[in-house]
């Protein structure tokens, strides 16, 4: 369901309800009674999830065979404890 953020014009009293969006919007303040009006709202929170939100994972096929072939080289000539060989 949607959040509404509603302004009281009486007493300046802001709250946020949650309704339906086919629901009529509220008309009276819950302090004072008095007249409302529907704000407009931040919107909601979004939740990035996947792959494509980092600007590496939009580079292209050629970069990532590239990075690839040069990390295996990289580590195929060094000993375990770091040090390269001889």
């Amino acid at each position: 369901m949607p959040t509404y953020e509603y302004e009281c014009l009486k007493c300046g009293h802001r709250f946020d309800a949650f309704q339906r969006i086919s629901e009529d919007p509220l008309k009276k303040c819950p302090e004072c009674k008095g007249r409302i009006r529907r704000c407009i709202g931040s919107g909601a929170g979004i939740i990035f999830k996947g792959q494509g939100f980092y600007e590496t994972d939009y580079r292209s096929p050629d970069y990532h065979k590239a990075a690839k072939a040069e990390s295996s080289d990289s580590s195929g000539s060094k000993k375990k404890d770091g040090k390269e060989k001889d």
